[in-house]
């Protein structure tokens, strides 16, 4: 799914959003270059569909984030929607959750 993304879809709405809770532009974009766990959000998904991920920055700090991803002239990328960092109770059940992870 995300091997064939080109890049990244900012504007003015989802960058504020990403960073009213603290996550870097920079760090959501180095996130996506690391491993992360990327399922579909049923649940949120209306006129397109969504995806949660989850993932660690370079600095070890856990990141959700809500995506979708918008096909463009040249190729599809990555629209973030919304980033935060992960609460200590959230990092210790996905790390049992997902020990290969």
């Amino acid at each position: 799914m995300l091997r064939s993304v080109v890049g990244f879809q900012w504007d003015h709405a989802n960058r504020d959003k990403c960073q009213k809770h603290g996550v870097s532009i920079e760090e959501i974009e180095e996130l996506f270059g690391r491993p992360v766990m990327a399922l579909p959000d049923d649940a949120h998904s209306g006129r397109e569909r969504r995806y949660r991920a989850i993932g660690r920055t370079q600095t070890d700090r856990h990141v959700f984030i809500v995506f979708t991803l918008r096909s463009s002239a040249d190729g599809r990328r990555i629209r973030p929607i919304s980033a935060r960092f992960m609460h200590r109770k959230e990092v210790a059940h996905y790390e049992k959750e997902n020990p290969e992870f």
